[in-house]
């Protein structure tokens, strides 16, 4: 007998309710209550349902019983029941993140509410004088590229990623890595502008299309390809889900991406996926720029700017502490940084 049928067994003799004055109560064919009670059948949902109402019981107790017991049942005579249980473990812990919203708050729909004004107010001031444009351009992809590394840990100042992007110079006691990070983000930000140009939708193929551009050069085995190994993010208790999730997790996203891009706020959405992909951690490196490019890719679709998150250490340590709490503290990030 397994657990559930122990549990709901014991709660009819306790309360001395006949097998069949039960079976009448709950509509259930006597014989059936009588195999459930055994463990020779396994219950449905609604009939547990119908159990907790009549037998007046508490439902999480109920339900966690029932989903232990149907585990067991189909398991029990499996080689490998208790990896597989590890693997279900892992992917319902991390696959609901991926297609599981909320409800904004009247804070959160206040904030979008003004977002929706500056977008409206800068629409009209186009179309900009083509220089005036380009200068435009050319200041806040700079200022995206500086302040994205810069929350990596990359030591280039303004001025000298100003000076490896835009005059091609090499800086004095600077590494390769830094100087190539510079060089493939701003390739990657000109990648969006190109994306929302042309009218591309977002994509798994876009995804590692922009890591690829921001790993170009560093690390040719892993550019543009989802991790093979586990990985750990320093100075957080978080611990991303194992490599052989990651691919079916991701695509889980895009399902939500697709379902949800037409429903949910821009901004809202931007910042979801953002959150979701991050939390897989999809690739070995160059996580964080490439989650805040597809950010951007989304906002630059739908007609705002680029949403600069900071890099000093006092707006990095936000930055993350946002990340951890998830989705809703991370909109209100972006929305204070435009």
């Amino acid at each position: 007998m397994n657990n559930f049928a122990k549990y709901i067994k014991d709660l009819r003799v306790d309360k001395n309710i006949k097998l069949v004055a039960a079976a009448d109560a709950l509509q259930i064919d006597k014989a059936l209550l009588s195999k459930i009670e055994s463990g020779s059948r396994q219950a449905t949902k609604k009939q547990v349902g119908a159990m907790i109402r009549f037998y007046k019981l508490d439902d999480q107790e109920a339900y966690t019983r029932w989903l232990g017991a149907k585990l067991v049942y189909e398991l029990a005579d499996e080689s490998f029941a208790l990896e597989a249980l590890k693997v279900a473990e892992e992917q319902i812990k991390y696959g609901s993140s991926a297609v599981v919203d909320f409800a904004p708050d009247n804070e959160l729909k206040k904030l979008l509410k003004e977002a929706d004004r500056l977008k409206k107010i800068w629409s009209k001031k186009k179309p900009l004088n083509q220089i005036q444009l380009q200068k435009l351009n050319e200041h806040f992809s700079l200022k995206y590229t500086y302040e994205s590394n810069k929350i990596e840990g990359n030591t280039l100042t303004f001025q000298e990623t100003f000076l490896v992007v835009n005059q091609g110079l090499t800086i004095g006691g600077k590494s390769v890595n830094e100087h190539l990070e510079a060089i493939n983000h701003a390739e990657a930000v000109e990648f969006l502008v190109q994306l929302v140009q042309n009218k591309e939708s977002l994509t798994e193929r876009v995804l590692q299309e922009i890591h690829y551009l921001i790993l170009k050069g560093i690390d040719r085995t892993n550019a543009g390809k989802y991790r093979r190994v586990p990985v750990y993010i320093s100075g957080s208790s978080f611990v991303p889900p194992q490599p052989f999730m990651v691919a079916k997790l991701i695509e889980d996203i895009f399902i939500y991406y697709h379902k949800n891009k037409n429903k949910l706020h821009p901004v809202i959405l931007a910042a979801a996926m953002h959150e979701k992909i991050v939390t897989v951690h999809p690739f070995v490196d160059g996580n964080g720029r490439t989650c805040r490019l597809i950010m951007n890719l989304l906002l630059l679709a739908n007609g705002y700017t680029l949403a600069v998150l900071k890099g000093d250490n006092k707006s990095r340590l936000h930055y993350y502490s946002m990340l951890e709490a998830a989705q809703q503290k991370m909109i209100q990030l972006v929305f204070i940084n435009w």
